[in-house]
């Protein structure tokens, strides 16, 4: 009994070893009010230097993309979205942070249809769980109108008229004195 214990806790110490506390966040992105931004950059930085030694990881490049967010530097964090998704297609997470993004910036269309697309490669019932609410919410906006307006009207006419007004409110004022 004795020599199980002791090789219990030498495999134990050897793991311990090999995994140091790290000096990332546990979950940075869970509420960006919570990470100081000196601590956010410096984590961004970190995760950028190991997505340029590892450019193949989807799951970095979804860390990189979230971080950015936090970071509010969308643009950035669309990349690195978007291109955790083109590296691994069958990643739940990547495709859910993606859609998510696009939900946060209120493009309701591709947001469903990317949150729908992260509902099929839902693995488990937590995974299903969020999808399936963040799908609800989707259409909860959409339904109640909270989404951004489609410029499929020219503006030409409204543009057109205000000037015409202008030019005539000018006219009157320069004949008026």
């Amino acid at each position: 009994m004795t020599t199980d214990s002791t090789a219990l806790q030498t495999r134990a110490e050897t793991l311990a070893a090999h995994f140091r506390p790290s000096r990332w966040p546990a979950l940075p992105w869970k509420d960006p009010h919570s990470v100081p931004p000196e601590d956010l950059a410096e984590f961004i930085s970190s995760l950028t230097e190991t997505c340029a030694k590892d450019p193949g990881n989807a799951d970095l490049l979804t860390c990189l993309g979230i971080a950015h967010a936090m970071n509010f530097d969308v643009y950035r964090s669309m990349d690195a979205l978007e291109e955790a998704c083109r590296i691994a297609p069958h990643n739940f997470f990547a495709q859910y942070k993606f859609a998510e993004l696009l939900f946060r910036l209120k493009i309701m269309d591709r947001a469903e249809q990317e949150t729908a697309a992260a509902l099929d490669l839902a693995g488990n019932h937590w995974e299903l769980s969020l999808a399936r609410r963040q799908l609800s919410e989707i259409r909860q906006l959409r339904r109640s109108g909270l989404t951004r307006p489609h410029w499929t009207k020219s503006l030409r006419p409204s543009v057109l008229g205000f000037l015409l007004l202008l030019v005539g409110l000018s006219c009157v004022y320069i004949l008026w004195k």
